[in-house]
């Protein structure tokens, strides 16, 4: 195996053996054929839409979902991830059979490449993976390009649930993949790099008007994080049309619902609380969930990525299950629901109660609410603040937690910036500052919380809306600075989106990404004064500087 998409890649160089993630060697490889298949998929169908030819819209929804289940800590099953390439040899074979005659016989070898064969398909993998492309540069580009379009992928099926679709994501997807096919110059793949950032500010643009459309504009919300007394179910992930469904199916049960890590967000929306026994959110992010799992009592549903290994004890895997991309080895998984019909989560119900209510970890609030419309809301409040001076400056800390001691850099940022500083924040990173008691000023908190990482537009549109209020030619204008921690690909997309956005001076960490070359990174910092993280300290006095 040869990993490198995720930030706490072995060395910051890549996982060889078995990925920090905890991914075995041999999912790394069946990933890496998936995706191998994906591009073959990817080839036909540029091709075919370069001859006039219309793709069915299905092809784009599967490669995002298949690119979807290769997201970090999201498939950590190799049966699964077999069933995805024999489905994606089915995807492509009927594809090929449509347009066979129309675009030509110079295909590239991942296009006409077939087996069924499970032992052929570990002996394939071998050769098929990042390390394929021998070029240092050239790999980096096309990794960087592969890392954002599983990025997009996510947001899209997430838009897609909900019935939002846009056919420049899947052209973008079928152009994207099938460019690492192709030997293109250096001006070219950097083009693509910065296309799929356009592609990503759509798709979140997508996601985010499927997801008011269906459950309404967030509003400020005060979050209970204490528990009932109540059997519960715990739901994980990004995927609101499920929390929706196991709202519905739970009502009148006495099993009550909370929410955890990325799911937090959920209880933001209007039409989500309508649900009494949505009862809050419990525990902390993605890499807590061994403990919080353990002490949840009840079952869990995840949702989307951000599923890790359990310990050696596996002491909540007969309490888990998992729908989606999502697939954990021995986990139950919810099948996909059938059109006109909800997914069927009565085993998950029946299961919670038999089950004890949750421990409590903590009492207390925390506040969120905070996307774009609600923020629009407050504007005048905000924009005389910010001429008052009451308000000096904007750090948006958006992004991942991770496991990382040196994460604690963002909680010692978040307690060192000066009180007339604002954060705004959306991912799972408001984790490492959330519930610290930061005050407010003149009533507006002093962190805004927009939501998932699915919400990262919310937080541009409000640059947007404040460059405009401001009169400034540039958000680069504004009093505003990025300190920005990643961990895996969604994260790489918001990034690609910022860069297309303009944003120039994003402090990423905590460390830069493995897949970025030096000579790549190099072009990222004179373009876009991309910069490390250093010391809390130092970087808040630049921050507050401007710099």
């Amino acid at each position: 195996m040869f990993c490198f998409q995720c930030q706490e890649t072995a060395k910051n160089q890549g996982c060889t053996i078995k990925g920090m993630c905890g991914k075995e060697g041999s999912t790394a490889d069946l990933q890496d054929l998936l995706i191998y298949n994906l591009k073959g998929i990817a080839v036909i169908a540029s091709k075919a839409r370069a001859a006039g030819l219309q793709v069915p819209e299905k092809t784009g929804l599967f490669i995002a979902q298949a690119l979807f289940t290769t997201i970090t800590n999201a498939n950590f099953n190799d049966e699964n991830i077999i069933n995805w390439i024999n489905r994606a040899q089915a995807v492509k074979k009927e594809l090929f059979e449509s347009v066979k005659g129309k675009i030509g016989s110079d295909l590239h070898e991942s296009a006409v490449w077939y087996s069924n064969d499970v032992s052929e398909f570990k002996a394939k993998a071998a050769g098929v993976g990042v390390l394929a492309t021998a070029h240092e540069d050239v790999r980096s580009l096309r990794e960087l390009l592969v890392l954002g379009l599983k990025g997009i992928s996510a947001y899209a099926d997430h838009a897609a649930v909900l019935g939002v679709t846009k056919p420049e994501i899947w052209n973008f997807l079928y152009d994207g993949l099938a460019s690492t096919t192709q030997d293109l110059s250096v001006d070219e793949m950097v083009g693509l790099v910065l296309k799929a950032g356009e592609i990503a500010v759509t798709t979140m643009a997508a996601l985010d008007s499927a997801n008011t459309t269906a459950y309404g504009n967030p509003e400020l919300t005060e979050v209970n994080i204490g528990v009932g007394t109540n059997p519960g179910i715990l739901i994980s992930g990004h995927d609101l049309k499920d929390m929706e469904e196991l709202l519905k199916q739970t009502q009148g049960t006495g099993v009550d619902v909370y929410t955890h890590g990325e799911m937090l967000p959920a209880n933001y929306y209007p039409a989500f609380k309508q649900y009494s026994h949505l009862k809050g959110n419990y525990g902390g992010s993605w890499w807590h969930q061994n403990e919080d799992f353990e002490t949840f009592n009840g079952p869990v549903l995840m949702t989307t990525n951000c599923i890790i290994p359990m310990k050696s004890k596996n002491t909540y895997l007969n309490r888990l299950f998992t729908t989606g991309v999502v697939s954990y080895p021995g986990a139950v998984h919810v099948p996909e629901r059938v059109i006109g019909k909800a997914k069927n989560f009565s085993g998950i119900i029946a299961l919670a109660k038999t089950c004890k209510a949750p421990e409590e970890l903590e009492t207390g609030k925390i506040v969120g609410g905070f996307a774009h419309n609600q923020v629009l809301a407050l504007a005048d409040k905000v924009v005389d603040a910010v001429k008052s001076g009451a308000i000096k400056r904007f750090v948006v800390m958006a992004g991942c937690d991770g496991r990382q001691k040196g994460r604690n850099y963002f909680t010692e940022v978040a307690e060192a910036l000066p009180k007339d500083a604002v954060i705004l924040t959306a991912g799972c990173a408001k984790y490492r500052y959330n519930k610290l008691n930061l005050g407010d000023i003149g009533g507006i908190p002093r962190v805004l919380d927009a939501g998932q990482c699915n919400d990262c537009y919310s937080l541009a549109v409000i640059a947007l809306k404040l460059k405009e209020v401001f009169g400034l030619e540039s958000i680069n204008d504004l009093p505003l600075s990025f300190d920005i921690g990643w961990y895996e690909q969604k994260a790489v997309a918001v990034l690609l989106a910022l860069l297309h956005l303009g944003v120039k001076g994003i402090r990423l960490g905590p460390t830069l990404p493995a897949f970025v070359s030096p000579a790549v990174l190099d072009v990222l910092v004179k373009n876009f004064d991309i910069k490390l993280i250093t010391e809390p300290g130092a970087d808040v006095a630049a921050i507050m500087q401007g710099k």
